[in-house]
């Protein structure tokens, strides 16, 4: 199984980044998908995750009303759209699938891609 993150990058304050996350080895259909993110000097924390089907999203408070997070399962790979960034916004972005639920905690996720740094200028 292969999870391979793209699209981040260095983009000024206010601005938008769309991150994609390609799966490989794996039917995406049976997996719960989700975005962590771990800035420097911190641990890393939860961003977004959405079910299945697409039918249910749950976001970080940071986040939420900024932040999109979607899934094309015939493509294989799930998205987070990332609109009005914000220098606390600065991490390496981690996509993760998981087969048990919708979830914060990383522990429930079997998968992990290898990250895309995202860096927000003031």
């Amino acid at each position: 199984v292969q999870l391979v993150e793209s699209g981040g990058g260095l983009v000024q304050a206010g601005g938008s980044l769309r991150l994609s996350c390609a799966a490989s080895g794996l039917t995406l259909s049976g997996y719960f998908a989700a975005w962590f993110r771990q800035a420097p000097g911190k641990e890393r924390e939860f961003v977004a995750a959405i079910t299945r089907t697409g039918g249910d999203t749950r976001y970080a408070d940071s986040v939420k009303g900024r932040f999109t997070i979607s899934r094309d399962n015939a493509k294989n790979t799930w998205y987070l759209q990332m609109n009005s960034l914000n220098p606390a916004d600065t991490a390496v972005y981690y996509c993760a699938a998981g087969a048990v639920a919708l979830s914060a905690y990383g522990s429930r996720y079997n998968y992990w891609g290898q990250g895309t740094h995202v860096t927000v200028s003031s």
